[in-house]
């Protein structure tokens, strides 16, 4: 049936409300400060077929590819045979997933015994086992990294509230109170989910909404195809490299092949270096987010709702065995780092065809810092999901302090740290001057923590990347500052790999440095009252102590 313009607009703007409920809900429903206050973590409604319908706006990365996520789960227990209370898991990297700590629930939502789509939810748990607390940078193979759930279905009366399976990762975690309050906040957001399409179908009823889900998507498909046929047809071609895998010192190369046809794009990364031993491996599910959120955020404008639609002129391959297609059991955990590379190569494909849209590149890595330590009572860790400065565009200089754009996440509050742990103090927090490259328009400034350790046997563990090799500007632009880390002892600085562990002491300082992004065109022709706001803010000024980390 044809539904008519003003229904679909009033189904589609609710489906869209309640995606974005959901996440609020997700948010505030965790018990982990990674979700509660950094909000890794994504929130989406689905159709019956499981196509992405409408998301949150939380973490492009964890939601771009959510078909593959979820089609392994179908194909498997199919969704005719669902019943009140199932569920599908999945945070397996080679059936879909993306690491594992990104788990995937997805809740069928019924009206009057009609399957009407799915509430899907994703976070990032603070702990799944594996061989370290929070975080393994040493894992040669996923199995290190903590629990695999395969594409599976479950029932909450029967295998969660206490039963089996919540028992089970109960049994296999180190912060069990946190990770299963964080599932169930998944569940409680799924549920609102429901409650929000089912209110739909009562109003004007199941079919009717059905019809606007799938029509929601077309219009999304064609506001994409109109885009992208505004760009000239053509083959054009970009890389970028991470500065190492982390065993050895060698740049790893991802190579991006861009093709323009009518109303299609097709990424092909042939030519990026095979897979490596350490955890810098990219799951496919996450490759192809990669492409696609680089891909829309070139072409589209912000209206164009990030459902499967839209995802539909865009195609993306890699070659298997290769970094962004890795054999099973490589490890995956670090895989952002090179998904920013694959989201690096095509920005620079497609700033010949269209240079007044794509950015600079940015310090563009995840930078993740877990302190943990074991306590009488149990382990206490704590993760931070860092950015840096956002490469500049044609318009506007970059954004300062901000997280790269797969990710999305918060910096969590010092004050919310105080409160949570006691084996370290946040001493200071602030912008690093010089860091964002030169250029007509200004990269963004990366910004430094410094962690004051109050006590024994703190295991530090982070990966991270342009430790290296910098940011490029793009037209003219200059490079932007690269990142470092430091820990003061007792009159020693002792620098650290991007990628590493190390034993922390009581009296320690731990001093994170992020890195800056690139500029955008000649430097000599900035605007002089940009730069005279730059000098007066104190961005652009003589380096104080942070001059050789950029060195």
């Amino acid at each position: 049936m044809a539904v008519n313009t003003v229904d679909q607009a009033v189904i589609s703007q609710g489906l869209i409300a309640g995606a974005r409920e959901m996440g609020v809900k997700l948010v505030r429903s965790a018990y982990s400060p990674v979700v509660r206050e950094a909000n890794d973590c994504s929130a989406a409604l689905l159709d019956r077929h499981g196509n992405v319908v409408a998301q949150a706006e939380l973490i492009p990365m964890q939601l771009g590819p959510i078909g593959a996520t979820f089609g392994p789960c179908a194909e498997l227990f199919p969704t005719a045979e669902l019943r009140e209370g199932d569920f599908y898991i999945n945070n397996d990297p080679f059936q879909g997933g993306q690491h594992l700590q990104d788990v995937f629930l997805f809740s069928p939502i019924f009206f009057d015994g009609i399957l009407v789509g799915f509430g899907a939810t994703v976070a990032h748990h603070l702990d799944l086992g594996g061989g370290a607390p929070g975080l393994n940078p040493d894992a040669t193979d996923v199995h290190q990294e903590g629990i695999i759930f395969p594409p599976s279905k479950y029932n909450m009366a029967h295998d969660w509230n206490g039963g089996p399976l919540e028992r089970l990762v109960r049994a296999n975690i180190r912060v069990p109170d946190q990770t299963i309050g964080d599932f169930n906040a998944q569940f409680a957001a799924n549920g609102i989910g429901a409650g929000r399409v089912q209110e739909l179908c009562r109003r004007f009823g199941a079919e009717v909404v059905i019809e606007a889900m799938e029509e929601l998507l077309a219009y999304s498909e064609r506001r994409m195809r109109a885009a992208i046929r505004e760009l000239p047809d053509g083959v054009y071609e970009g890389e970028d490299f991470l500065d190492d895998d982390g065993f050895g010192d060698q740049p790893l190369r991802i190579h991006a092949r861009v093709e323009i046809k009518g109303d299609d794009v097709f990424v092909d990364y042939e030519g990026t270096c095979d897979q490596v031993k350490s955890n810098v491996n990219c799951p496919f599910a996450s490759t192809v987010a990669a492409g696609l959120s680089c891909v829309k955020s070139v072409l589209t404008s912000p209206d164009i709702p990030f459902n499967e639609g839209s995802k539909r002129p865009i195609h993306v391959t890699a070659p298997y065995g290769s970094l962004l297609n890795p054999r099973r059991p490589a490890p995956v955990r670090a895989r952002m780092l090179s998904a920013y590379r694959a989201f690096n190569a095509v920005m620079k494909a497609l700033a010949p065809a269209a240079p007044e849209k794509v950015i600079a590149a940015g310090f563009d890595s995840t930078e993740v810092v877990v302190l943990s330590k074991l306590l009488p009572d149990g382990y206490s860790i704590y993760l931070e999901i860092f950015g840096g400065g956002y490469g500049a565009s044609a318009h506007a200089d970059g954004c300062d302090a901000v997280d790269s754009p797969l990710s999305n996440c918060s910096n969590v509050p010092i004050e919310a740290m105080d409160m949570e742990y006691s084996f370290f103090r946040v001493e200071e927090y602030g912008l690093i001057p010089d860091s964002g490259g030169g250029g007509r328009q200004r990269g963004g400034l990366g910004f430094q923590r410094r962690y004051l350790i109050l006590d024994d046997d703190v295991t530090f563990a982070t990966y991270s990347d342009r430790f290296r090799l910098a940011p490029e500007g793009l037209f003219g632009g200059n490079e932007g500052a690269r990142a470092a880390t430091r820990v003061h002892r007792d009159g020693e600085v002792i620098d650290l790999p991007s990628k590493a562990s190390f034993e922390l002491r009581k009296g320690d300082v731990l001093i994170a440095y992020t890195g800056g992004g690139a500029g955008y065109g000649e430097p000599a022709e900035r605007a002089e009252a940009d730069i005279a706001r730059d000098l007066r803010e104190g961005f652009v000024a003589a380096s104080i102590g942070r001059a050789d980390a950029a060195e």
